[in-house]
């Protein structure tokens, strides 16, 4: 029989969006499931005990709910903070999401790299490892910012944003002790490579802006390689933990992403 099981894009908000495109291109027979936990959106300006508590329940949930071959963790703050929790309780692979400072390393000539994340990201251990691990010769600056979270959200719903926030928000990178030198900087959180050209327009000169995305799509492909997938799949659905007027006018974008209809958990 056909195995229809879904691969599980779960993130805070839209910004696993940026990590569903480039799943897509590359398994595009691939059933998805992506939910969105509005009704805990923001994770950024929470605590840890918080993510740590909620992640895990929800995750399983989800699971028994959806019997997903797979579970993608598509947010930095999620996965750095509870994902060996979630693996610990689910008996299926789960891939989680961390910051580019690997590739941003290789490719930074000047040595000087900026981390831009939300708050909760940008203050993990986990991020000091990946640092130490892989950029231990390089400057790495972090900036932590709730507002471009709510900018790349505001832009999914059709809404104009401002250039000059953008610009504000970059300028807690570049204003930084020998922020002059970033010539790289590491997307660290899934909402933003969904502003990626509002970003790079409001840089004060031309920067190489790196994420996760790719790299996951790869480790989606490597662990379900030899799975079989649906000739045709069924048309994927957008699962929101709290469904509003906000989520519903989304609409529009989730079907640019293959996502043919919302459903409240």
């Amino acid at each position: 029989m056909t195995d229809t099981r879904p691969v599980l894009f779960f993130d805070s908000g839209v910004g696993g969006l940026s990590v569903l495109a480039p799943a897509r291109a590359l398994l595009p027979r691939m059933p998805v499931v992506y939910v969105a936990d509005s009704a805990g959106f923001p994770y950024g300006t929470k605590s840890e005990a918080e993510i740590a508590a909620r992640v895990p329940a929800l995750l399983g949930r989800l699971a028994e709910r959806f019997r997903p071959r797979l579970i993608v963790i598509a947010c930095n703050t999620a996965s750095t903070i509870a994902l060996a929790t979630v693996r610990e309780a689910l008996d299926l692979p789960v891939v989680g999401t961390v910051p580019a400072i690997k590739p941003a390393a290789l490719a930074s000539v000047t040595r000087t790299i900026g981390v831009l994340g939300t708050e909760a990201t940008v203050r993990q251990p986990y991020v000091d490892d990946l640092t130490a691990r892989f950029a231990s010769d390089c400057i790495v600056l972090r900036h932590g910012s709730a507002e471009l979270v709510e900018l790349a959200e505001a832009k999914l719903r059709g809404e104009a944003t401002s250039p000059g926030r953008y610009a504000a928000i970059l300028n807690g990178l570049f204003g930084q002790p020998g922020g002059e030198a970033i010539d790289t900087i590491v997307n660290a959180c899934t909402h933003f490579p969904l502003v990626a050209d509002e970003l790079a327009a409001a840089a004060p000169r031309p920067v190489r802006f790196v994420d996760g995305g790719p790299g996951i799509a790869r480790r989606i492909a490597f662990l379900t390689e030899g799975q079989d997938w649906p000739a045709d799949p069924a048309p994927g659905i957008a699962v929101f933990t709290r469904r509003d007027a906000a989520s519903d006018v989304l609409a529009p974008a989730l079907a640019g992403f293959g996502l043919a209809s919302i459903v409240a958990l």
